[in-house]
């Protein structure tokens, strides 16, 4: 299961379809082209961070995506368009007049169903 402290993470996510074409073999033939739902998730530095070793690991889902499950993508070669990238900078002055940053990454979670079908 996810952790409940991770959760907020994933509030904001976008559903997106990841498609790339097919790569060619050795033999000049090209593989099956991918084609594979995933949650886009701009998160603070901070927070990626903490997901960091998470990577690579199947998580099942509760609220809103209940039913589904999560993978974060950062070192498949199959998936290396949609790696971690820089998600920007926010600039912002604290209630105390103290100027800060705060960084961003965009990462992917690839999203699978794992609903169980149940024969009536």
């Amino acid at each position: 299961m996810w952790p409940e402290e991770l959760s907020a993470i994933l509030d904001n996510a976008e559903e997106v379809t990841l498609e790339s074409p097919g790569r060619q073999r050795d033999d000049g033939t090209h593989g099956e082209a991918i084609r594979r739902q995933a949650l886009k998730v701009r998160m603070t530095q901070a927070d990626f961070e903490r997901v960091w070793p998470l990577a690579e690991a199947r998580y099942r889902l509760q609220g809103r995506f209940a039913g589904m499950a999560i993978t974060l993508i950062v070192n498949n070669p199959h998936y290396g368009p949609w790696h971690p990238a820089d998600g920007g900078t926010v600039d912002t002055v604290s209630d105390s007049g103290r100027a800060y940053s705060t960084r961003y990454v965009v990462a992917h979670f690839l999203l699978d169903d794992v609903r169980e079908t149940v024969d009536a």
